[in-house]
């Protein structure tokens, strides 16, 4: 078996619990250094979690022999940078979602990926949790016959960091950082799980809009888009909504029934079928990325076959540029 000894370029929360302990939890893979510009932060990661190393240059951590895997957990404009970095080194790499902060720069990635033939995967983690799996399972097994229409429904209030001076927003905030605003941040996980379900999206347009201008990007995205399959779907997330506004839905309707769920709050599924209403509980592990890292380091030792890759991944971000009018 192939011992996986993982680099972290990157230490911030994600890590912190929804990943980092992951990587530990899995026969064959141990973290060996972490990576922060703040060498404050990396050393704390590193004594926290009984890490060995810590570094404050990517570079150096990537070129310690003794890392032969890299985790990328910085914001999305350095993900194609380090990713590549990594993979011309000959060092495999998991990249936080979204891949990149454009279509453009997954393409790079991409490229340097098959030219390397060194694999790079995307931390899409819903994908493989088993919330997911249930809701993919129903929706495949035609419980509620043909499907004829998706929607996305998403509103949040402001968060108290957004109404901060222009100079200390969070890099969420930031397009030239992140992308985007929040959308570029969640509608990924969204977008990504209802391509896995019907596949790739190849027509995609958006109309945005700054409507509490509390930051410069946008507040709110209304999108329709059409998968390969032909089906088409449809929208709408506001950052910047009333508390009782509150909403976190995907609804799916089909020939025979109707099936809605979660995606950040995983509440129970609910089933509309002739029978009735059903609701569905499935429970997620501790550390959400588990299941996805497992295949990723089951992968690299040649024991499984994990599809969360940068291929994969790249049309979540040409179906978010065309949304957002990037071209």
């Amino acid at each position: 078996m192939k011992i996986l000894k993982w680099g972290f370029i990157g230490c911030g929360e994600v890590t912190e619990k929804k990943s980092g302990p992951a990587f530990s939890e899995v026969p064959g893979s141990s973290v060996e250094a972490v990576m922060s510009r703040s060498e404050e932060k990396a050393r704390s990661y590193a004594e926290r979690h009984g890490i060995k190393k810590w570094y404050t240059a990517a570079q150096e951590l990537i070129d310690d022999p003794d890392v032969n895997a890299i985790y990328i957990a910085t914001p999305p404009s350095s993900h194609a940078t380090f990713a590549i970095m990594a993979m011309k080194a000959g060092k495999p790499v998991y990249v936080e979602k979204p891949l990149a902060a454009s279509y453009e720069d997954c393409a790079r990635v991409n490229r340097v990926s098959e030219q390397t033939h060194v694999p790079c995967f995307v931390a899409y983690y819903r994908r493989y949790l088993p919330y997911f799996q249930k809701v993919k399972s129903i929706i495949c097994d035609g419980v509620i016959g043909d499907i004829v229409s998706v929607q996305i429904r998403f509103a949040v209030p402001p968060r108290d960091l957004d109404y901060s001076h222009p100079e200390n927003l969070p890099w969420r905030l930031q397009p030239d950082i992140a992308g985007g605003g929040y959308f570029y941040d969640l509608a990924p996980h969204q977008l990504d799980l209802l391509q896995d379900i019907f596949g790739v999206i190849i027509e995609a347009h958006g109309i945005c809009s700054n409507r509490a201008g509390l930051y410069q990007v946008e507040d709110s995205v209304s999108a329709c888009f059409k998968f390969e399959n032909g089906l088409s779907g449809s929208g709408s997330w506001c950052f910047v909504a009333y508390e009782s506004a509150k909403e976190d839905r995907i609804e799916v309707v089909g020939t025979k029934g109707q099936l809605s769920f979660s995606v950040f709050t995983y509440e129970p599924i609910t089933l509309t079928t002739s029978d009735g209403i059903q609701t569905i509980t499935v429970p997620n592990p501790p550390y959400v990325q588990y299941p996805l890292i497992k295949s990723v380091i089951e992968h690299l030792q040649g024991l499984d076959m994990c599809t969360c890759t940068s291929i994969s991944a790249t049309p979540v971000n040409w179906a978010m540029d065309r949304i957002l009018g990037k071209f």
